[in-house]
């Protein structure tokens, strides 16, 4: 089972779709896959059309032990593809986190009682320096840092880089970084905007030597497949689907 975390520090940076394509075109592939929505926002839950009723566990109860990590497993509509939801409740497991004293390891302790089950786990995860990101991050064998094409993108991938680098350092973070997701690259017909050109030439500079993958363009039709729960390719968009394509040939060659 591998594990891989999306991780952004600012809102709006793409993390989401990008675990809701990977989730479906992996599964597509007949890998097994596990979702985790870890934003109590819970807009991955939503796009795979999943309801936390009120008596139902989610991430909150498998985080604090009061459920098996299985009992928080849900099916979706997808072949291949469960789903540990989130509700607006999550925000409450911060306090649990951090007075464990182990709040950075604790997802990844929840997640060996199943590690048979999978062969992948995708994690989307909360826009902040949150106790569920921190534990998200310390579950994760690899991270991609998706980024908008823009100021405010690459200034979150700076603030992401080293907030990261800051756990590594204290062994919170173990795995390696699988790339930088350029996210909005916006064009004009065939023509790269200046702004969307200049900020993927910044992120290319702080990424040094993380590799930065495809770009995915600025499209519509992003919120036409998830609204229909297709992938790119089913609704014709098979050159939107390419970027995440290449992320899951980047997953499956570093293991």
């Amino acid at each position: 089972m591998r594990t891989c975390a999306c991780v952004s520090l600012s809102g709006g940076q793409g993390k989401t779709s990008v675990i809701f394509f990977l989730s479906l075109l992996l599964a597509a592939t007949g890998k097994r896959v596990l979702a985790i929505d870890g934003d109590p926002q819970a807009n991955l839950t939503f796009y795979l059309n999943h309801e936390v009723a009120a008596n139902q566990p989610s991430l909150l109860e498998v985080l604090t032990g009061v459920v098996d990590t299985e009992d928080g497993i849900y099916p979706t509509n997808y072949d291949n593809l469960l789903l540990i939801p989130a509700d607006r409740g999550l925000f409450k497991v911060s306090d649990y986190l951090s007075s464990s004293g182990a709040g950075a390891f604790i997802l990844k302790l929840r997640l060996q009682a199943v590690q048979k089950l999978f062969d992948y786990v995708l994690i989307d995860v909360q826009p902040s320096r949150s106790q569920i990101c921190l534990g998200a991050v310390g579950a994760a064998d690899f991270i991609l840092i998706p980024v908008e094409a823009s100021t405010k993108g690459v200034n979150s991938l700076i603030d992401t880089l080293d907030f990261l680098q800051e756990q590594a350092k204290v062994m919170a973070f173990t795995g390696s970084l699988l790339g930088v997701i350029p996210f909005r690259d916006r064009w004009i017909g065939r023509t790269q905007t200046l702004e969307s050109k200049e900020s993927i030439e910044a992120i290319k500079e702080f990424a040094g030597e993380i590799p930065v993958l495809p770009s995915i363009r600025e499209s519509e039709q992003f919120k036409r497949a998830i609204r229909n729960g297709q992938l790119l390719s089913e609704i014709g968009q098979q050159d939107l689907q390419y970027p995440f394509e290449k992320i899951i040939q980047a997953l499956t060659h570093e293991q």
